[in-house]
């Protein structure tokens, strides 16, 4: 673009003539400013990974993701009332625990014809932002809008970019209308919030709108660095009306655009739940520093990447894991008077859970990021004492600090396992110490309080939040088994070996128990529950309605047959039962406490009951094509339900479960299925519920990628207060080079490198601290030829593996199968 044309389009948009040059020349530094902020935006993303969304999911939800703020609209660029906790309302701007705007509508106008910028051609998702292409209808001219929030704010920014591309000027009126709606989080009701009607106030100063509650001190300010020619208030623009207590706020603006040639309007969207001072100091603050903030998160991004960075050959699976990595990022819920941690998902759950956070930090330890880990615990852990102080883990608290659910019994023994091992993998012994006195009170009430018959078997709801599924549940059985063998080892690790002592046997015996007890020979699976005959001619009863109601006749027909046996023996003892087969049953191989010929048996019969994407929740919803149907879920369902679903935790526990047995390749069949959802509907994200209904991010899929892959495949078990890495890696058979670079272990960084070339595998191991030892661990019996750093060596025997140590910087082992 020429000078004088440069000069002209700044002025023009400032709403001044071109003779005006020298009165307005701090206006036109101002303009220039931006023009090179918007020039950042473009240059900071252009060599970023990117994916294109499908055009039939335009309808359907994005997330503009942040910790403290994020936005929730639909790819096409609406943000119509959507979600079911808040009905409607889970959409929009949120700053928890209130939400900002309901979203904005935008127009534009040229030579006297208008079009709504509601009907994006393309969506497309960076790691950190998110942009729309309009092609607008309009002769020559194309809008993007990109989008970010920056990290540690209360603000989101919204950069419109107008394209020319035709050979003559054009003068564009572009309207920017913010729809507030200043309200409360979901049970704010709980803590004395109450939503009022909103007020919005004009900021000549600085250009723009400031919206307050009438009842409360929650505050929203939205505008550009330019001077609009108009405003308004009251203005519907593009039939855009959103339900709630909120007002609309208008923008307009009038501007020449080149032949050819370019214009951006950035827009800062911030706000405050606490004064309006703080709200313009944000708004003010990202405004001036909105391209700087944008390479700081690009830059915060880079380093989730390189950490836990795999290659392997399926490049589709090495991108979803990497994906995984940024999309758990997106979940992170930082409200400072509550705490900051990893919420459960968006846009329906944006705020904290006990179970939620168990699985899925077990994986995120694995990726390198410690910091988090330990904030996302100390979050539950807070909430948790606040609401039980007996140990009890609570399950599910909105970010206004009310607790929904003080915690399902698995959640308790859950949290117990979750601490050993973070233990394991950062070694900080004051962490143990903190929450070691929780576990203990924890693991008394679970058993005081919970196990009316004394038999070690907890009775209360699990996993499956069935009505009537509230006897001795195979989920908790399992965790509970679990979390005394890791107390035993925390205990041992704080020097109490007494209560190692009793733990390890308490340990013991309810591995037993899951072995014998809830074992089902007839159905090859673990039992769903414990319970009287009574209870299971009850449960029989609802699953067939609901059978007969999905019409699942060769459910129907089972559970009619079980239904019968049990009426023809006339028996009231206590006994397992298989009913609805949910994915539950799966649990003693997950945690690798079931006896090996039953867990093969359990294992193919868990086979039976999945589709292309995955587990089924509750077996008893498969029909005979589930194997084959691949097709959408969003498009069936009316109402929320996860009635049907296939997830992705019930699939990665399967593949955690297959690697526990001994099959890599099973395990990574799981993970492909799995991995069939990424960028189904939201691209670069996996759905809840496989491939396209429930929440669009989850953060136990961190899970079901992380553990697996880094723990399993490359067989990485660390004990970091040991100063020790436990290498057993058993890879998939079609995984002959695969790398996993800068994994985190305590004060230890580890690049690994395998490689298969026929029978012999090498790795190479290059670790930052000399001092720790390496400890390879392979099937006993399997293999010879032993090398490493070039000398041949001899493994010695412990347990079923053949293992050798060594330590120093740069490692290379090989052997070579038998």
């Amino acid at each position: 673009m020429k000078l004088n044309q440069f000069l002209s389009g700044c002025l023009s948009v400032l709403g001044k003539p071109f003779p005006a040059l020298v009165a307005a020349s701090a206006l036109l530094f101002q303009c220039a400013q931006n023009k090179v902020e918007t020039k950042s935006f473009q240059n900071t993303v252009s060599d970023t990974e990117s994916i294109i969304g499908k055009s039939i999911y335009l309808n359907t939800p994005y997330i503009t993701a942040g910790d403290r703020v994020y936005m929730v609209g639909h790819q096409d660029g609406t943000f119509p009332d959507l979600g079911w906790h808040v009905t409607g309302e889970m959409g929009g701007v949120w700053d928890h625990p209130i939400k900002l705007l309901d979203g904005f509508a935008a127009s534009l106008t040229v030579d006297n014809k208008s079009v709504c910028l509601s009907k994006a051609d393309t969506f497309i998702n960076y790691p950190f932002a998110n942009k729309h292409v309009f092609s607008t209808g309009l002769p020559g001219l194309k809008v993007e809008r990109f989008q970010f929030v920056p990290d540690g704010k209360e603000a989101v920014v919204v950069a419109y970019t107008f394209n020319n591309k035709s050979d003559k000027k054009q003068t564009i009126q572009f309207d920017f209308n913010g729809y507030t709606d200043l309200r409360q989080v979901w049970l704010g009701e709980k803590t004395g919030m109450i939503d009022g009607n909103d007020n919005a106030i004009w900021n000549e100063a600085n250009h723009s709108w400031m919206a307050k509650d009438s009842l409360n001190d929650w505050f929203v300010m939205f505008g550009a660095n330019l001077e609009p020619t108009s405003h308004a208030q009251n203005a519907i623009s593009c039939d855009y009306k959103p339900q709630g207590n909120g007002c609309t706020a208008s923008l307009q603006y009038t501007f020449d655009i080149a032949p050819n040639a370019s214009v951006t309007v950035p827009f800062t969207i911030a706000g405050s739940y606490q004064s309006e001072a703080n709200a313009r100091k944000t708004f003010e603050d990202v405004q001036a520093n909105a391209a700087s903030l944008l390479k700081q998160k690009k830059e915060r991004y880079a380093s989730i990447e390189s950490r836990s960075k795999l290659t392997i050959p399926d490049k589709n699976l090495e991108q979803a894991f990497r994906w995984t990595k940024y999309n758990t990022d997106w979940l992170i819920r930082d409200v400072p008077e509550i705490g900051r941690g990893l919420s459960a998902g968006a846009p329906d759950y944006p705020w904290w859970f006990g179970a939620d956070s168990e699985y899925a930090l077990k994986g995120l330890i694995a990726t390198g990021q410690a910091d988090l880990v330990e904030q996302s615990v100390n979050v539950v852990f807070k909430l948790s004492e606040k609401v039980n102080g007996n140990g009890r883990i609570m399950h599910e608290t909105s970010t206004n600090g009310a607790v929904f659910n003080p915690g399902n019994l698995n959640e308790t023994p859950q949290f117990a396992s979750l601490i050993a091992h973070v233990y394991r993998w950062t070694g900080d012994k004051a962490f143990l110490q903190k929450y070691f006195p929780t576990i203990k009170k924890g693991l008394s009430w679970l058993l005081k309080e919970n196990d009316k018959d004394g038999n070690l078997l907890p009775d209360g709801f699990g996993m499956m939040e069935i009505h009537g599924m509230d006897s001795e549940m195979i989920d908790v059985a399992v965790y509970t088994q679990t979390a005394f063998a890791d107390a035993a080892e925390m205990a041992a690790e704080l020097g109490d070996q007494d209560l190692a002592k009793e733990y390890a046997d308490i340990a013991g015996k309810i591995r037993a128990k899951v072995n014998s007890d809830f074992w089902v020979p007839e159905s090859s699976s673990f039992a769903d529950f414990i319970g009287t005959p009574k209870q299971a001619i009850n449960l029989i009863s609802d699953a067939i309605v609901r059978a007969d109601t999905l019409k699942k006749p060769w459910a129907v027909a089972e559970l009619k047959a079980a239904k019968g046996k049990i009426i023809i023996q006339k028996q009231n003892v206590k006994k397992g039962f298989v009913v609805h087969h949910n994915w539950v049953v799966n649990t003693p191989m997950e945690m690798g406490i079931a006896d090996t010929s039953k867990a093969l048996a359990a294992l193919q019969t868990a086979s039976k009951f999945v589709n292309p994407f995955g587990a089924f929740v509750t077996g008893i919803d498969r029909d005979e094509s589930a194997g084959k149907d691949a097709s959408s879920v969003a498009g069936r369902n009316k109402v929320f339900t996860y009635t049907g679903a296939v997830m992705t935790l019930p699939t990665g526990v399967l593949a955690i479960a297959e690697n526990n047995y001994g099959r890599p390749d099973a395990a990574l069949g799981y993970l492909k299925k799995m991995t069939r959802s990424f960028s189904f509907a939201l691209p670069g994200s996996i759905y809840e519920v496989s491939p396209d209904f429930g929440m669009m991010a989850q953060a136990w899929n961190v899970y079901s990628y992380a553990y697996p892959i880094v723990q399993q495949f490359f067989g990485i078990q660390p004990h970091a207060s040991k100063k020790l890495i436990y290498i057993q890696p058993q890879m998939p058979s079609e995984w002959n080079d695969a790398s996993l670079d800068n994994v985190v272990v305590g004060d230890n960084e580890l690049d690994y490198q395998f490689t298969k070339t026929g029978s012999k595998i090498e790795l190479k191991l290059s670790q930052n601290q000399a001092d720790w030892k390496l400890v390879i661990a392979l099937p006993k019996g399997k293999y010879n030829n032993w090398i490493v750093n070039g000398k041949a060596v001899t493994p010695v025997l412990r347990a079923q593996f053949d293992v050798v140590e060594f330590s120093g910087k740069v490692n290379a082992f090989s052997a070579v199968l038998k």
